[in-house]
Formats: C-alpha cells, sequence, structure tokens
C-alpha cells in the first residue's frame, strides 16, 4: 500500500529523501504557510518566508520495519502498526533511574509494522543519516528526533571531568548506534556546517556548536595555551578539543543566529 497524499500536494516539496530496507523517510518542506488570520499575522509569514524559514516534517514509511521516536515526536500515523513502549517490567527501574539522571523520558516509543508515521513539523531543519553496522554518532540532547528499529539510541556520558563541565555540551549527550536510518532535528541547515574530517588529528574548537561527532573521536576541555597566562592574554582560555579519527560537524553559524534578538 502506498500512501503519497502529503508529498503530492500543491503546496509541499519532498526536500530530501532515504531509504533502507523496510524503512523510508521523506523531509517534507511547506513553500507557504496559506493560514494568516490577519494582516499583522501574513506580514510576519511573509518575511519568514523571505529568510527560509519554512515548516519542515519528517513522515516515516514502513514495510515490515520498525521506528522508534523520541517522546512527543509523532504527529499521527495510518496503516497496520503496533505502537510499543519499549519498556517491560524488567527494565523500567533502570529507565527511569537514567531518566532522572539525564532528563530524558523513560519510554521510548516504537511502531512495528507495515504504514505510515507524520511526525511533528517545525521550523528547525531535519538530517537523515544511515548508519552502518556498529557505526556510532554522539549528538547534542535534544537533537535526536526518530530512528530504525535496528538502531541503538541511548544516553552517552562524558568520559571525563572536563568536558562534562566545561565544555557547554552537559554531562550527557545522545548516542545513536546503526545500522538503521536516523533522523535528527537541527537547528541550522546542512549547509551551513562544516564536516571537518580528522585521521589521528587534534582539532580545537571556541565554543559548543560542534552538533555531532562519530564515536571514535575523544572529546575533551583544555586551555587553549600552555599556561594560565597564555590563556588569559589570548582571550580565548578554555577550547573543546577532539582527538582520534572520524568527523566532527561543527555549526558556526549557530553562534551568529544567538545574537539576533
Amino acid at each position: 500500500m502506498t500512501y503519497d497524499a502529503i508529498g503530492t500536494r500543491e503546496n509541499v516539496k519532498i526536500i530530501d529523501s532515504s531509504e533502507n530496507k523496510g524503512m523510508k523517510v521523506d523531509i517534507l518542506e511547506y513553500q507557504k504557510l496559506l493560514g494568516g488570520k490577519n494582516p499583522a499575522n501574513a506580514q510576519t509569514m511573509y518575511f519568514m518566508e523571505k529568510q527560509n524559514m519554512k515548516v519542515r516534517q519528517p513522515v516515516i514509511y514502513l514495510n515490515n520495519d520498525c521506528a522508534k521516536l523520541d517522546p512527543g515526536a509523532m504527529s499521527y500515523f495510518r496503516g497496520n502498526l503496533e505502537m510499543i513502549s519499549g519498556v517491560t517490567v524488567k527494565n523500567a527501574l533502570g529507565r527511569m533511574f537514567t531518566g532522572a539522571v539525564t532528563g530524558e523520558s523513560a519510554a521510548q516509543p516504537e511502531y512495528k509494522g507495515t504504514g505510515m508515521i507524520v511526525l511533528e513539523p517545525s521550523f528547525r531543519h531535519f538530517i537523515t543519516i544511515e548508519l552502518q553496522q556498529n557505526e556510532e554518532i554522539v549528538v547534542d540532547k535534544g537533537m535526536f528526533f526518530a530512528a530504525q528499529g535496528s538502531a541503538t539510541v541511548s544516553a552517552y556520558m562524558q568520559k571525563n571531568f572536563s568536558s562534562a563541565i566545561a565544555g557547554g555540551e552537559g554531562i550527557f549527550q545522545q548516542s545513536i548506534k546503526g545500522p538503521g536510518l536516523c533522523i535528527l532535528e537541527c537547528a541550522v541547515p546542512m549547509c551551513e556546517i562544516d564536516i571537518i574530517e580528522l585521521n589521528n588529528d587534534t582539532l580545537k574548537v571556541d565554543g559548543n556548536f560542534a552538533v555531532l561527532r562519530t564515536g571514535n573521536i575523544n572529546f575533551t576541555v583544555e586551555r587553549s595555551a600552555k599556561t594560565l597566562v597564555g590563556s588569559a592574554v589570548s582571550g580565548e582560555g578554555l577550547v573543546n578539543v577532539y582527538r582520534g579519527t572520524g568527523q566532527v560537524w561543527l555549526a558556526p553559524t549557530i553562534k551568529v543566529y544567538n545574537t539576533i534578538i
């Protein structure tokens, strides 16, 4: 059975599409918001459209497969799908404890079967990544939106004191481990992300605008110079340091958006 009514609307455009085994993901973009109620509302929407502030919405199509969602990400679904919470009596206590520490929900809803799942719309940007077997990414908390059932989503605890306290990323981030597709919600579009390839190398970043790294990159926070006096003179102080082999995704424009009132 094919569900294509949303993507074929005149006002809706499919801006990205990915498929892996029994799961397909379309990212929709509403070209205009047509429901303005007054001139002031219409003026706001006009300038939002000019700045590419458009509503985007992921749609998941399952064919005898499974998808796990961030709690609250589902808008509606149709088809022969069964929703399961992913929590059993055996692991409920552990998940409740982990959720209390990390701030994440104890229940991660999963949808299994054949059908269509329409996720919540947002003005933010959605990035779909296909992870290979045992391939792991670590992302900022709150970026995970959905993933194929074969992927593992868990809390990632920083491995050292400096990164947990001074790195600006918090004690916990999120780990997503393949295989499978995953959908991330990001503050900036993919065209504003710099993908830095490291090969047994070091990357130093002044600020917490690294939104993703592969699991084999070590993250610490260090002084920008070898001495306290040197750090004070440079004006940089502490920097986030990434070492190893893999990728670090940087979104430098996040700092600019944060200055716009």
